[in-house]
């Protein structure tokens, strides 16, 4: 008994010390090389992780992975304004993607309650005719329900004809 007594506390340290390994090699700027971190510090462009996904689009906003990174969709929103804007993005989070959809839709739950936003078409000057890589709404009770851990979010939109429906996660940001 006493020898299964210490096979399992040697099994449970071994555990343990591989979920430490876990938790401090995972994504974050303190595993990456400095000399990757430098080159990144201050450069205007999104920041990647280790695996090379970027981790903020070119707007400094939160990225939506849409499938299995076929697209991205980049979140902005300001809290003073109360302005949400979503960008259609490429799936390297880079080339901006317009689509003919007139607009987006989020389907958010907070406090209990299902409500419905339809993110209206915001043509960039540079957007093809009839098309929009933007999508801009202001409103306060989703900016703020954007911002609430409790919240939950979903994006829908179509994408050259394919469905897209993926969780808006919360991220803390400071404006």
């Amino acid at each position: 008994m006493r020898l299964l007594s210490s096979l399992f506390v040697r099994s449970l340290g071994s555990s343990a010390i591989a979920c430490g390994l876990t938790f401090t090699t995972g994504c974050g700027e303190a595993t990456k090389p400095a000399a990757e971190t430098a080159h990144h510090e201050g450069d205007g462009h999104a920041e990647h992780d280790e695996a090379g996904h970027p981790e903020e689009g070119p707007h400094n906003g939160h990225l939506i992975e849409l499938g299995k990174e076929e697209y991205h969709a980049e979140l902005v929103h300001d809290d003073a304004t109360h302005t949400i804007t979503l960008y259609l993005l490429d799936g390297s989070a880079k080339k901006m993607v317009p689509v003919a959809e007139k607009e987006l839709t989020i389907n958010l739950v907070a406090g209990g309650k299902p409500t419905q936003f339809k993110i209206p078409a915001t043509p960039q000057s540079d957007d093809p005719s009839g098309q929009s890589s933007r999508f801009e709404l202001v409103d306060e009770t989703l900016c703020e329900a954007l911002d609430d851990p409790k919240s939950k979010a979903r994006l829908m939109l179509t994408i050259a004809g394919k469905q897209f429906s993926d969780d808006m996660a919360h991220e803390d940001h400071d404006h």
